[in-house]
């Protein structure tokens, strides 16, 4: 499943990470910690969502969030 569909508050482990070989968008996503085995948590969900990957909150929009597998 998608980050898109994550419960809140709800503590997953990202799969993977396939932005569909758009390189900019994975080397953007690989500089905020968003790699296969990180753990990530969605915050909020409003019109973006906001995450906390190793104890920092990024916004990011529902395009980003598609492109990460969570398990």
């Amino acid at each position: 499943m998608t980050l898109n569909e994550a419960e809140l508050g709800k503590e997953y482990i990202i799969n993977s990470v396939d932005t569909g070989g758009d390189d900019e968008m994975e080397s953007f996503l690989f500089s905020l910690g968003c790699y296969s085995g990180e753990n990530i948590t969605v915050v909020d969900k409003k019109r973006n969502l906001v995450v906390s990957i190793k104890d920092a909150r990024y916004n990011i929009d529902p395009e980003l969030a598609s492109a990460i597998n969570i398990g």
